[in-house]
């Protein structure tokens, strides 16, 4: 299972919908999460470009971009975006292995 980081931002009617009749978006987002083998780690709203940001844990990439899909497919959304999050360990690791490869960028 891997982290994966999805900023959103919700159109103009998804808002008006959300004010007219208020929702708690996690058991939609959880519930299409563990349809697709993992989970919802968290959901939070936010100000700036992206309205929100959800945190899952997912099996792999394709796991991962079928949620980001089915989030986005009935058209409430205006922006989207998944970062793959490593964890605290995975990036240890990556320094040790980039580290071994003693690769040398150009002289001068």
């Amino acid at each position: 299972m891997a982290l994966y980081m999805t900023q959103f931002a919700y159109t103009a009617d998804a808002w008006k919908a959300l004010t007219r009749s208020p929702e708690d978006r996690r058991e939609a987002i959880g519930a299409l999460a563990q349809r697709l083998g993992g989970r919802l780690v968290s959901l939070y709203y936010a100000f700036g470009e992206y309205d929100g940001v959800v945190i899952s844990d997912m099996p792999d990439d394709v796991s991962a971009a079928a949620l980001a899909i089915a989030a986005a497919a009935p058209g409430h959304l205006k922006a989207m975006r998944t970062t793959r999050l490593l964890t605290v360990e995975e990036t240890l690791e990556a320094l040790r292995r980039a580290g071994a490869a003693g690769f040398q960028g150009p002289a001068g």
